[in-house]
């Protein structure tokens, strides 16, 4: 060999030493892009997470299912991690992204992004088309729709999450984008964050649709939300309220007339909400839970007082006032007959059975209006059309009698 070449042996090694950087740099690029749920979430909170997922997705499923006719079933799900320059990767054409913000109950976003044929079959089922041919461009009108879908979807689900949570919880209108990462358009509800859970749903409407749905939120909103589960915020307490002439209330635990912390008061009830005087606090009323028992309270207790219809002569005021109802319309029915039958004998009618009913033949026919009996009548026809002949008016004291029955 001469001076100014290399050896064999002298190259193998020079090789070895590049291959050597090569795979160190390869490997290290590779423990970067490689980070799995499990290095944000703890198994714990990604199994929270998922309940969470299924619970409220399954009731929005249902609302879907009402809305499309059509059985939809959303499936448990799974969760994973996604770079946000890695978007276009993930989403390589076009997506339908609805974007969901809370404004009650948590502070966030919810990101929802699903394929845009599915969304076009689901506009088409929402036009009242059969969603087999449906248009692949969505226009304002389909957008619309698919608009009106998910908000539905989403209501149910933050319904669900109200009871999951125990507290009220309530979004925004959804907003719909076509989101296109790598044109960059339909992008500015994507969120911020460099790293984002994405959460995912097979999502199969009849035969029409099977896909994946997916969810992306931000890891400190997938941690606020199981955060909430496992620690649930105490709601506060109302004052009690002071009546006139009353001393204040004292403590509960005094009285044996505490109500649970975890059982926030009710937010309507039936009192008025008139401000010209103190309402009764959720404490005072008739009747207080007490360890599954009820402290009933001394109160004043007096039938209630109705008016007598019997031989009552209707003032000028009052038949002015009944002048007023003559133009309601009420459904007049005339009744043949009745008669009982057991199931087992129900099952076994077929074209061609006979039913017998408990009136004779020829014996008048009860007229009824909005199913209270004023009249008896016979059958007769007019023309081509059956109709009935008023042969006996039921007395007023009968039917009012009837009436109270």
């Amino acid at each position: 060999m001469n001076d100014d070449m290399l050896s064999q042996d002298e190259i193998n090694e020079l090789l070895k030493g590049v291959s050597s950087s090569e795979d160190e740099d390869s490997s290290q690029s590779d423990s970067d892009s490689d980070l799995g749920i499990s290095d944000y979430l703890s198994d714990v909170e990604q199994d929270a997470l998922g309940e969470i997922g299924n619970i409220s997705f399954g009731s929005a499923s249902t609302a879907l299912s009402t809305l499309l006719s059509q059985k939809v079933d959303i499936t448990t799900p799974t969760l994973s991690i996604i770079r946000r320059d890695e978007l276009e990767d993930e989403f390589p054409r076009p997506h339908v992204a609805i974007h969901v913000n809370y404004t009650e109950g948590f502070e966030g976003m919810n990101l929802l992004v699903m394929n845009t044929s599915d969304a076009a079959i689901i506009a088409d089922l929402m036009l009242g088309g059969d969603g087999t041919n449906p248009d692949e461009e969505l226009n304002e009108m389909h957008t619309s729709a698919v608009q009106e879908a998910m908000n539905q979807m989403m209501g149910s689900a933050s319904t669900s999450m109200s009871t999951i949570f125990n507290k009220r919880v309530d979004i925004s209108p959804p907003g719909i984008d076509l989101m296109d990462v790598k044109n960059n358009e339909g992008t500015k509800h994507v969120p911020d964050d460099d790293i984002l859970v994405k959460i995912s749903f097979r999502l199969t409407v009849g035969s029409l649709i099977d896909s994946t749905i997916m969810q992306l939120v931000t890891i400190s909103f997938a941690k606020e939300l199981v955060n909430e589960l496992m620690n649930p915020s105490i709601p506060e307490e109302e004052p009690v309220v002071k009546q006139a002439g009353e001393p204040v209330q004292q403590q509960a635990t005094s009285q044996g007339e505490t109500h649970s912390r975890n059982q926030p008061y009710p937010e309507n009830n039936s009192y008025s909400n008139s401000t010209s005087a103190p309402q009764p606090s959720y404490a005072n009323r008739g009747q207080q839970h007490l360890g599954g028992q009820f402290n009933q309270r001394d109160v004043d207790v007096q039938p209630a007082a109705f008016s007598q219809f019997e031989n009552h002569q209707l003032s000028h005021e009052e038949s002015n006032n009944l002048n007023m109802l003559l133009d309601i319309p009420l459904q007049v029915t005339v009744e043949l007959g009745r008669t009982k039958r057991s199931i087992k004998e129900i099952l076994e009618f077929s074209q061609g059975s006979i039913i017998e009913l408990d009136k004779l033949a020829g014996e008048p026919v009860d007229i009824l209006v909005n199913q209270k009996l004023i009249a008896k009548g016979e059958v007769v026809v007019i023309d081509e059309n059956f109709g009935v002949r008023v042969l006996d008016i039921v007395s007023q004291e009968a039917r009012i009698n009837h009436l109270k029955k």
